[in-house]
């Protein structure tokens, strides 16, 4: 039953340092210490993917260098991420919400909406809802988690990164009626959906605060922006009526895998074997969701983000497919074609416009069924024994990554 937007009841659940606070709750020995999560140094890795308020105090801030944290506070407590066991209490805290509600969208790894309209009778008002979410959450995980609510999802996100993140409660309630008073008075950077360049253009405007942005004619930010100009005017109008999905992100549109390499790779031949590799790994994940794609895509990234080298094209296939070896001659003859032969520390390839791999045209001089029983049988090997139990020779090379990165999720080590 579709409920009135009015009527509604949304709230965004973000989980306060979450690297941090699994850490914590792992080791009662750093309860009192500054502590961070933060990536490998010696690969070049070495940032601080979350800091608890402790350290937060010294003035560390996520994304800062290792070594400059260090130096604020040498007495810091630095932990390697271990993205397996922050994927398991994420999924453990989503079961938690699902106890209050059925209606849980994910939006990150530490960040869900929850529509809790049908369970006021249930559970109580929104306030009350919020404050056994956080005890039971704290509960069980040692996880705190900050709330806002409101009315729709775009406020309840604002609500939660402006009010609820900054007081003692760790809960803030945005109804719709008190934007003009709570919510619009605040400098425009703190509206969801702007960043730094968009502030900058803003500003340029003479749109300083987020009531000024709301009260812009929407006819100028169309004019400027086109629909995007109409989404910022909804955004600060506190306009949404998207509601919250469990299923949004099932719906597949492309497949696809990037790395980070550990130093400057200039030798084409080099670069082929992370290329293999990664193309490898997007047609395994599109044989085990069962698609295949008809467009193939390269991108790669120069080490040196000041000066910007490097290209992302894409080519269509003359067939859909999830083969290896043609995915990676197209993505071969992309990067021949349009690489300038500068060095690269970034790669990734991506396989787009899915369709279910149930059904396929033939080929008449390439058996195409015989190329995929073997990837299939591979596939359940290493399914069964690790992605390491067999392997290209060519991953065996210095310039191969597949034995480093099988032992990590998302670019960290598990």
């Amino acid at each position: 039953m579709k409920s009135d937007n009015k009527s509604r009841v949304v709230m965004l659940a973000d989980c306060q340092s979450f690297y941090a606070s699994v850490e914590k709750a792992a080791h009662p020995e750093y309860e009192d210490k500054p502590v961070v999560v933060a990536g490998d140094p010696a690969r070049r890795s070495g940032i601080i993917l979350a800091a608890c308020p402790l350290a937060k105090q010294h003035g560390i801030t996520t994304a800062e260098r290792l070594g400059e944290a260090l130096a604020k506070c040498p007495d810091l407590v630095v932990i390697r991420p271990r993205m397996e066991e922050y994927i398991r209490v994420s999924l453990q805290i989503t079961e938690i919400y699902q106890s209050y509600t059925d209606l849980v969208e994910p939006y990150s790894i530490d960040e869900q909406y929850l529509d809790v309209t049908g369970s006021l009778q249930l559970f109580g008002g929104p306030d009350e809802i919020a404050r056994s979410i956080q005890d039971k959450v704290m509960k069980e995980t040692g996880v705190r988690v900050r709330i806002g609510i409101s009315e729709n999802k775009v406020l309840s996100k604002m609500a939660c990164d402006n009010f609820a993140k900054r007081n003692a409660s760790g809960i803030f309630h945005l109804p719709v009626k008190d934007l003009q008073e709570v919510l619009w008075p605040l400098p425009i950077h703190q509206m969801f959906m702007v960043g730094s360049r968009m502030r900058r253009h803003l500003m340029k405007m003479g749109i300083y605060t987020i009531g000024q942005l709301a009260q812009t004619p929407l006819t100028k930010l169309r004019a400027k922006w086109g629909v995007n100009g109409e989404v910022l005017w909804l955004i600060a109008n506190g306009k949404d009526h998207s509601p919250v999905t469990p299923s949004t992100h099932d719906l597949q549109k492309a497949i696809g895998h990037q790395m980070t390499l550990p130093y400057d790779y200039w030798e084409f031949d080099d670069i082929m074997v992370p290329l293999l590799e990664l193309s490898e790994l997007v047609c395994q994940r599109a044989r085990m969701k069962g698609y295949m794609g008809w467009v193939v895509s390269v991108g790669c990234q120069g080490a040196d983000f000041d000066h910007p080298s490097g290209f992302y094209r894409q080519m269509k296939l003359p067939d859909p497919t999830n083969l290896t070896d043609e995915v990676f001659h197209a993505a071969k003859k992309l990067f021949k074609r349009h690489w300038d032969g500068l060095p690269i520390r970034k790669i990734g390839v991506t396989l787009s416009q899915l369709v279910s791999d149930q059904e396929y045209q033939l080929t008449l001089f390439s058996n195409r069924e015989v190329k995929l029983a073997l990837e299939r049988t591979t596939d359940r090997i290493k399914e069964k024994y690790g992605s390491t139990a067999i392997m290209r020779a060519s991953s065996l090379k210095a310039s191969g990554q597949a034995r480093d990165r099988a032992q990590k999720i998302g670019g960290h080590y598990k």
